[in-house]
């Protein structure tokens, strides 16, 4: 069973009015692994970063996304 993990991306994203594919692009990785996260499956704390700057936010707002 993976490790899932609750979490605001899709919210946060569809907000921006920004595509999976778009914040893949920005973030440097790849929609799967958008569609993964936004579905709760855990990634790694550099896929987190990635997309937390992607999403044009600071680190330290890191919680607005990822709880915990």
């Amino acid at each position: 069973m993976p490790n899932m993990t609750k979490n605001n991306l899709r919210k946060i994203r569809e907000e921006l009015l920004i595509s999976k594919a778009e914040l893949a692009r920005k973030a440097g990785i790849s929609s799967l692994t958008i569609d993964r996260v936004e579905n709760g499956y855990d990634c790694r704390v550099d896929t987190k970063r990635k997309i937390i700057q992607a999403l044009g936010l600071k680190l330290s707002e890191k919680d607005k996304v990822f709880k915990g």
